[in-house]
């Protein structure tokens, strides 16, 4: 409901009076980030250092803006060129409560999506080989990545607004077409934080598929590049066999996402000429039922789909489902950016080998 007033521009009857009292709520949540930024930006909070270069991944307003597969990439990226990544994530949704806790040591996925947060998990299953912690704290699960496994580089999951720690390079997602949604911060709007905080970003990536680009004020001058959520392979869930996401196309689907971006999701299978016969949207992170999964299974039956669909992330929600899993397919999306070589010369002149 809240979100849908965030997306429309024109109001329906009786959403004023939800509006008035979500700008209630606004106006101390951003009293409250300024005033943080504030002690921060004038260094009456200090800031931790953990003795590696560090690289926040994060954006400004809440949703999916593709920051998961841009760690990802990242992360080959520095693998690629002989660093030894880790991955710092708060695991959101986990119900892990230790200060550190670590996902995967690189070679085994180790915690569970209930324990450690969808993401996370999702990350450490695409990164075999780069150890993956969770942790509240960035700095504990940071020393414990070098520690432990002699990371000599961290990537922050989601970390723009984690300022206890000190970064060498924030890199800030913006979704192409709304980069600061509708203008306002919650709950009447998505913006965690305000656009002026764009200033301590060290490059920008603009995301989104194939819409136009907002310009952006004046004053954000740092260097950006575009970021695209490309499909790259349909995973099966009964054999983990990966296809083409060519072969899609034609496909009857139901496709279910509980995801921060279903639009785009639904956008990219039919993109792929999928006919999506019937679609089911679930809050982010949700925490799929029994009960769902009777009503995927009678929806894919009415609507006549012959392949249920759904996001990577969503799959490993569903670990609790192996029969209901095994009859589904996963999306797999990688983040493109580009232009890549100039991100890259950029990113490795900012970060040489040790």
């Amino acid at each position: 409901m809240i979100q849908r007033l965030w997306r429309e521009d024109k109001p329906q009857n009786g959403d004023a009076i939800l509006k008035a009292l979500l700008c209630g709520g606004s106006l101390p949540y951003r009293g409250a980030v300024f005033l943080r930024n504030n002690l921060y930006d004038r260094r009456l909070i200090r800031q931790k250092r953990l003795p590696c270069p560090v690289i926040s991944v994060g954006n400004i307003t809440v949703g999916g803006t593709g920051k998961t597969p841009t760690v990802i990439a990242i992360a080959n990226l520095m693998k690629e060129r002989g660093f030894r990544p880790a991955v710092l994530s708060r695991g959101y949704g986990g119900k892990s409560g230790g200060p550190v806790n670590i996902v995967s040591d690189g070679k085994t996925v180790l915690m569970g999506w209930k324990e450690a947060g969808d993401e996370p998990v999702l990350m450490a299953n695409s990164l075999p080989a780069v150890p993956v912690l969770v942790g509240a704290e960035r700095f504990l699960t940071g020393r414990a990545a070098i520690e432990r496994f002699a990371a000599n580089i961290l990537l922050l999951d989601d970390a723009f607004q984690h300022r206890q720690l000190f970064r060498d390079l924030d890199i800030v997602l913006l979704d192409k077409a709304r980069p600061f949604g509708n203008g306002f911060f919650l709950p009447r709007g998505p913006l965690r934080e305000g656009m002026s905080s764009l200033l301590r970003a060290g490059l920008l990536l603009r995301t989104g598929g194939g819409q136009k680009c907002e310009p952006l004020p004046g004053n954000i001058a740092m260097q950006s590049f575009l970021g695209e959520n490309r499909p790259t392979g349909v995973v099966s869930g009964k054999t983990g066999q990966i296809v083409s996401p060519e072969a899609l196309q034609g496909q009857k689907i139901l496709a279910f996402s509980g995801i921060g971006s279903p639009e785009a999701f639904r956008q990219g299978l039919a993109s792929l000429g999928a006919e999506i016969v019937s679609y089911r949207d679930f809050p982010d992170h949700h925490p799929y039922s029994g009960a769902d999964v009777a009503v995927l299974r009678s929806l894919a039956a009415q609507s006549g789909a012959t392949l249920l669909v759904t996001t990577e992330k969503d799959g490993v929600r569903l670990a609790g489902f192996p029969d209901f899993r095994a009859e589904t397919s996963f999306l797999k999306i990688s983040m493109k950016i580009s232009p890549l070589r100039q991100f890259t010369e950029l990113l490795f002149s900012r970060f040489p080998l040790p």
